[in-house]
């Protein structure tokens, strides 16, 4: 009875290659990992064909949990967007950039931030405050596509 359930190496590669390919249908990301610990069982399973269909189990259950928790905690807040790009003009007031090129008459300034904001490090500014470069300055308003700030 145990040859009839008896799983081949090509079971768990074909099985995981399904898996793999509707994560691009599904889109989560998480379908993922468990055809890439099912793959990794047909590979296993070439070097120790001996292993009983529920040990093959237990280990293709263990490796698929392993793997989408180093998914969630270590690969994944790797991935997250930080530069809030497509937010409202609301997530940029009150940051606060470095001056990296004062405004003079009726030219613009360039103001650069730590970490891109809205997508850029670097935006034009309008300021009633006397700034040169190098000084930090703190986002009050957006006219159009520059920032208005004033001096810290």
């Amino acid at each position: 009875m145990d040859s009839v359930l008896a799983l081949q190496p090509w079971h768990w590669v074909v099985f995981g290659v399904i898996l793999v390919l509707s994560e691009l249908l599904i889109t989560t990301f998480f379908i993922l990992w468990f055809g890439i610990a099912a793959i990794l069982m047909g590979v296993l399973l070439l070097f120790l064909p001996m292993l009983a269909l529920s040990t093959q189990v237990l280990l293709w259950t263990v490796l698929s949990v392993l793997f989408a928790v180093a998914w969630f905690k270590f690969l994944k807040p790797l991935s997250v967007d930080k530069t809030k790009a497509g937010l409202s003009k609301e997530a940029i007031l009150g940051e606060v950039g470095q001056i990296i090129s004062a405004p003079n008459g009726d030219r613009r300034g360039t103001l650069r931030f730590p970490v891109p904001i809205l997508g850029e490090a670097e935006w034009a500014v309008i300021t009633q405050d006397c700034v040169r470069e190098g000084d930090r300055v703190r986002v009050i308003d957006v006219a159009g596509n520059a920032l208005v700030v004033e001096a810290i």
